[in-house]
């Protein structure tokens, strides 16, 4: 199987500016992020940044980089432009990995890029993972996901969906056992073809009402297909604490 991974890497961040370039056990966090990538299986792995510093980092640790527009309203935006700048064909795979993951399962990264291998008519795959916890399943932090029998999703939302409307009306503080909720993981692989596409497509009202932008794909009538993982992926580095939590890790590990 074949696939591509693209790392859209930008240097500002609200909460950690700089945040591709903090260091990990001696090499930056971006850095730390391909190095996953490239354990996955593919063929190539490409950091798409904004930024000449995350430039210099990462070619410097032997890795391949590619300057991209500063203007890009999302990371799905800047792995289509990588897409174009490459001249990849239309049915070639890509996998959308985050900058500041450094701890993704290679694994995971492979799987999700395999479901576009099994389901052909699916533009999109992504991930989820099965939830117990009733706070997590009110909670509209949390991105739930409902899917056919085929594996394809229904419906993402923050809210808690699917509603069991009897076992919850009859026990409303715990989740009924046959109750399957599943989170959703922010990882996506795409199909080329629907990358360039996808900047053309108009915002769906869905999708601005839940803030949630893969909602656009199912308005307009494509397929995601979603893989199940055993348990919940490792979190990224969103915050301070975070940063120091994966620091000690790495420090472990290295």
């Amino acid at each position: 199987m074949a696939f591509r991974v693209v790392i859209p890497a930008r240097h500002a961040s609200t909460r950690l500016p700089g945040k591709p370039l903090l260091d990990l056990a001696g090499k930056p966090m971006v850095v730390r992020v391909a190095e996953a990538a490239q354990r996955s299986g593919a063929q190539e792995v490409v950091i798409a940044t904004d930024d000449e510093r995350i430039i210099a980092a990462v070619t410097a640790h032997g890795h391949l980089a590619i300057m991209t527009r500063a203007d890009h309203a999302s990371g799905t935006d800047r792995v289509a432009e990588v897409a174009r700048l490459f001249g990849w064909p239309d049915e070639a795979i890509v996998v959308n990995v985050q900058g500041d993951e450094p701890l993704i399962d290679p694994a995971l990264i492979n799987a999700v890029a395999g479901a576009l291998t099994t389901d052909r008519e699916a533009s999109i795959a992504t991930a989820a993972h099965r939830i117990h916890d009733l706070a997590e399943f009110m909670s509209p932090h949390v991105v739930k996901v409902v899917t056919a029998a085929s594996g394809r999703a229904l419906y993402f939302s923050r809210a808690p969906i699917p509603w069991h409307r009897d076992g919850l009306a009859a026990h409303p503080t715990v989740l009924p056992a046959e109750l399957e909720v599943r989170r959703h993981v922010g990882l996506y692989a795409y199909r080329v073809g629907f990358l360039r596409r996808f900047g053309e497509l108009a915002p769906a009202p869905i999708e601005q009402w839940e803030a949630l932008e893969q909602l656009r794909a199912l308005w307009h009538g494509f397929h995601i297909h979603v893989i199940d993982c055993a348990h919940p992926p490792a979190p990224g580095v969103d915050t301070a604490e975070d940063l120091e939590r994966v620091r000690k890790l790495f420090v472990a590990l290295h």
